[in-house]
């Protein structure tokens, strides 16, 4: 079990404080709502009212035993970067930021934040390639330029080996695992003569460049 710190308890700091406690962690969710927090108090193990900007609020919170904490604030750029910068004065460990915009990304960046996320750009980005590709189950942004995606298996690779498809010459793709009808038939870092059926769905790990040639393949 784990430590965690939810700092802003909109739609995505609300999912993920719960969603965390459901998975058994010890998740302290803070807000300057009351609303909020009386919202959330039934669902993780402690729900404060506080001021994230605060350093001495903070500091009195004891948040410098926690292992994570987020920061899920995303409209007001000035009190995430404060809450930012006070977790880090309180030797937070690992901090992750919600970003809503590329300027408060870089800025998040310059403060060193090395785990940035963009739950709405990349929910868009996800939607669009699904939408541009009907194969395409889902898409994980993986890091600059690369992507994890889950693809149904092309008509034309249906009872072909993985080293006759030759992905990874082909398109700089990895095909990390695949997923059977069940899991007897998922195979994680599958071998090259492993045949594929209609029903078996490729997880990959790519250049984005790479995953969008597969599109192409797809549509065949």
């Amino acid at each position: 079990m784990k430590q965690f710190l939810v700092i802003g308890l909109g739609n995505f700091g609300f999912h993920l404080a719960t969603h965390l406690y459901r998975k058994g962690h010890d998740v302290m969710a803070v807000d300057k709502s009351p609303v909020l927090v009386q919202s959330i108090k039934d669902h993780v193990t402690q729900a404060v009212v506080a001021d994230a900007t605060d350093a001495a609020t903070l500091k009195e919170l004891g948040v410098k035993n926690v292992d994570t904490a987020v920061v899920g604030i995303g409209s007001v750029l000035g009190d995430s970067i404060l809450a930012v910068l006070n977790l880090q004065e309180n030797g937070i460990p690992h901090i992750v930021a919600k970003a809503i915009s590329d300027p408060h990304k870089k800025v998040l960046e310059k403060l060193g934040v090395e785990n940035i996320i963009f739950p709405e750009k990349d929910t868009a980005l996800s939607m669009a390639r699904k939408l541009d590709n009907p194969s395409l189950i889902d898409y994980l942004p993986f890091m600059e330029g690369y992507g994890i995606i889950e693809l149904a298996v092309p008509g034309k690779f249906v009872g072909k080996s993985l080293k006759q498809i030759n992905l990874t010459n082909k398109y700089g793709v990895q095909v990390v695992a695949i997923k059977g009808p069940d899991a007897e038939h998922t195979r994680l870092s599958p071998k090259a003569d492993h045949i594929l059926n209609q029903e078996d769905l490729l997880i990959l790990l790519g250049p984005e460049k790479g995953l969008d040639s597969l599109k192409t393949v797809s549509k065949k």
